[in-house]
């Protein structure tokens, strides 16, 4: 046996596939309910663009699953937490807001340069892994059940604090695209830290996704339209493909030439709700493209298991 084939092997006798997929097998795993698919809208900058996606799918008559926000939970004030909670509530919509702050937004030098822009997602030093907990646990006394992660060791912090009763237990780790899975091996670590859907890098071809999929029973996120920053890349014309081989899997539609608005605020709202009407529009058109294409997989009713969607104090 050669060295290659050594490695392979190994590597199936852990659970993990000896190389990309390029059989493309069909994923016979599932959402809880059965669903294949589930569709999400990210960069939802708060309640006036939370309303705008939840008028758009409304008129546009597009399932909208999940909505996610970038900017912070920290950038947002306790009305504005509360507005989104209890609008997504109604809707029986998940809405996952972002934990930071990260070196990006520090005093980081490393972060702004060329070679160091992969350091920008991490949380630099111990405090913020402090605030970026913080973030967590504001977000869930607000009813938010699901928040994004870029950092492994905020992501391990986590996931220890929900297993010991100090986070709810249906507090939800959706891990951030600037925290990629890029092979299977990376994709079975975030799940066995802690989280319970895993965002893809934007690039992956199709039998790099079906390993990542072999290798991992949690939802997988993968966009569908990236933004310019993190690629640029439209393939809508792949999603039948994606469903079919990355099951379950949140279809995202972010947003190709549109500024970056992070971090969002009231003095560019009416770009970032323009912004989230137009995702919703691109999600029509992706729907339309899959129901063209002849594949009919089935998606989730809102308010599904599994979704995070927001949990109400009693009045």
């Amino acid at each position: 046996m050669s060295g290659s084939e050594a490695t392979r092997s190994f590597l199936e006798s852990i659970g993990l596939p000896g190389g990309d997929l390029h059989d493309l097998p069909s994923s016979e795993k599932r959402f809880p309910d059965g669903a294949h698919f589930r569709v999400e809208i990210p960069s939802v900058e708060g309640p006036s663009c939370l309303d705008a996606v939840l008028e758009e799918s409304d008129r546009l008559d597009v399932r909208v699953h999940r909505v996610s926000q970038g900017s912070g939970v920290f950038l947002q004030m306790d009305d504005e937490l509360d507005r989104m909670a209890r609008a997504a509530a109604e809707a029986r919509v998940e809405i996952s807001l972002f934990a930071r702050p990260n070196a990006a937004w520090d005093t980081s030098a490393m972060a702004r340069t060329p070679a160091g822009a992969v350091f920008a997602p991490t949380s630099r030093g111990q405090e913020q892994i402090v605030q970026g907990i913080e973030d967590v646990k504001r977000a869930a006394a607000h009813g938010i059940r699901s928040v994004l992660i870029a950092d492994l060791g905020l992501l391990s912090v986590f996931g220890v604090m929900r297993a010991a009763g100090e986070l709810p237990q249906d507090m939800q780790a959706k891990i951030s695209v600037m925290l990629p899975a890029a092979n299977p091996a990376a994709a079975r670590v975030l799940a066995q830290l802690g989280a319970n859907t895993l965002n893809l890098p934007t690039d992956l071809s199709l039998p790099q996704i079906a390993a990542i999929r072999a290798a991992v029973d949690l939802p997988l996120d993968l966009y569908v339209e990236a933004p310019d920053n993190i690629g640029g890349f439209v393939r809508l014309h792949e999603i039948p493909e994606i469903i079919r081989v990355a099951a379950p899997v949140y279809v995202k539609f972010g947003l190709r030439n549109a500024p970056d608005v992070y971090p969002a605020g009231t003095h560019i709202e009416a770009t970032t709700v323009a912004l989230s009407r137009e995702r919703v529009r691109r999600a029509r058109l992706g729907m339309e493209l899959l129901a063209r294409s002849g594949y009919e997989p089935a998606t989730s009713e809102l308010g599904a298991p599994g979704l995070a969607v927001p949990v109400l104090a009693a009045a």
